[in-house]
């Protein structure tokens, strides 16, 4: 209950500073990532990778170096690979027509999931501010979810990351924008049916680095496998399907060309606002 007051009192305090700073009503934004933008102003986000960033691995200095950030979301990473001098492609899905669905089952309950999650980490102060949040349209939630966050960080932080968007399983230079030293995928894999595919086209643009972060399971000597994680229940789309064990990745990134594949350790944390505790394997693969 401690860390949920918290949470929206950040993010009171979040939107407070921003209307008083010329930025309007953001309070229907959905805030992935915690952002620092300076000037105390910071992101009410679920997921505050700051204090971690160290277990990541990443170069301290990125100068020189072209990054790929691929499914962004608010941008975090984008942004601090930025920071490091980098020049960066920040890579998001065209719209929701891009989730992987069960076969047979349909995109509107996938979306009805996405809409729960916002709802919970809003600050509606009343019904009829809800009401009119369910009865948004796709379009509209993509926006609040993904782009509209985005979007301001970046006019905040003067950035100039650029914005490309594909689903994961298109990928090419040629949509891009060429290939990239390091390429970074974090929390994506799990949300596709296919992630073979999915992986083999990312690691077609790194010509250095793959860095993938996510959930692990059993232990780094445990025969390849993937873990299914979609449930058994017809109709209940659970957004997230296998999950790859260490040994899985590293075969997999081996046979598309990396010559050494490393589990570099783990970073973990809580989800805000709910509390729930989360912890993630990062991988780092070299050609």
């Amino acid at each position: 209950m401690e860390l949920r007051e918290a949470h929206f009192r950040a993010a009171r305090e979040f939107l407070r500073q921003a209307r008083e700073r010329g930025y309007g009503d953001l309070s229907d934004y959905y805030w992935y990532h915690t952002v620092d933008l300076g000037n105390g102003l910071v992101t009410p986000g679920s997921y505050d990778y700051r204090a971690g960033l160290p277990l990541f691995g990443f170069p301290a200095d990125m100068h020189g170096m072209r990054v790929l950030d691929v499914g962004a979301a608010t941008g975090f990473f984008s942004f601090e690979f930025e920071r490091r001098g980098a020049d960066v492609v920040s890579v998001e899905m065209a719209s929701f027509s891009d989730l992987d669905v069960f076969p047979g089952e349909d995109i509107d309950r996938a979306l009805r999931k996405i809409k729960d999650m916002m709802r919970g980490h809003s600050t509606f102060s009343s019904g009829q501010e809800e009401r009119i949040f369910l009865e948004k349209t796709p379009e509209e939630i993509y926006f609040l979810l993904l782009d509209g966050p985005f979007r301001f960080c970046r006019k905040v932080l003067g950035s100039r990351v650029k914005r490309r968007y594909s689903n994961i399983y298109d990928l090419s230079s040629q949509k891009i924008g060429g290939d990239f030293d390091l390429v970074f995928i974090g929390d994506v894999l799990i949300h596709t049916l296919y992630p073979l595919q999915a992986l083999a086209a990312a690691a077609r643009l790194c010509r250095r680095t793959l860095v993938l972060s996510q959930a692990l399971p059993a232990g780094p000597d445990a025969p390849p496998a993937m873990l299914y994680v979609g449930g058994d229940r017809p109709g209940e789309d659970e957004v997230s399907w296998f999950q790859p064990n260490f040994s899985c990745f590293e075969q997999m990134l081996k046979k598309l060309g990396f010559r050494q594949v490393s589990l570099a350790g783990h970073h973990a944390g809580v989800v805000k606002p709910g509390g729930g505790r989360y912890k993630r394997a990062v991988i780092h693969a070299r050609r």
